[in-house]
């Protein structure tokens, strides 16, 4: 197995479990945000996943434009349905990279204000952990509103294993 198919089997993995975690929010939870300030509501939240999605389609295109507009939806589901259309979209553009376009390198922030060359590999992992991230993010609003926060990596108190 090369290391893109590595991604893409971890990535789908990542994928089902993301959506399963975005799927227990209750609907009529979707603008709840903690109080603290920098905070996002739980469907800004969810947004951010599919926007995510649109840094890897700029990925595979060689250039990510990091300035444009995050994707907002009316409505919670519209996010969800976002998410799981464009995530099945983004998978076959990947498929479908040579192992060259894989390893070769595209301009990509490096630290603040700095930019530099980036394999687009590194980019594409890069973007999967920042999901994994988001999502313990919205798994806490899950808590917090009093929903059911379900299997991650490991039995949780809401889908214990034993």
């Amino acid at each position: 197995m090369n290391e893109k198919e590595m991604f893409l089997n971890m990535w789908g993995r990542e994928f089902a479990t993301t959506i399963k975690i975005l799927k227990q929010l209750p609907v009529d939870k979707a603008d709840y945000k903690p109080t603290l300030e920098k905070t996002k509501t739980a469907k800004g939240l969810a947004e951010m996943f599919v926007a995510e999605l649109g840094v890897i389609d700029g990925v595979v295109k060689g250039q990510v434009d990091l300035g444009g507009k995050a994707p907002t939806f009316a409505t919670y589901p519209e996010v969800l349905a976002a998410y799981e259309n464009t995530h099945k979209a983004m998978t076959q553009k990947i498929k479908t990279m040579s192992v060259s376009d894989w390893d070769s390198t595209m301009t990509f922030p490096v630290g603040p204000k700095k930019m530099g060359d980036v394999r687009k590999a590194d980019v594409l992992w890069l973007m999967l952990l920042d999901s994994i991230h988001h999502r313990g993010q919205f798994s806490i609003y899950l808590r917090l509103v009093g929903a059911k926060v379900p299997s991650i990596y490991g039995p949780s108190a809401d889908e214990p294993w034993m």
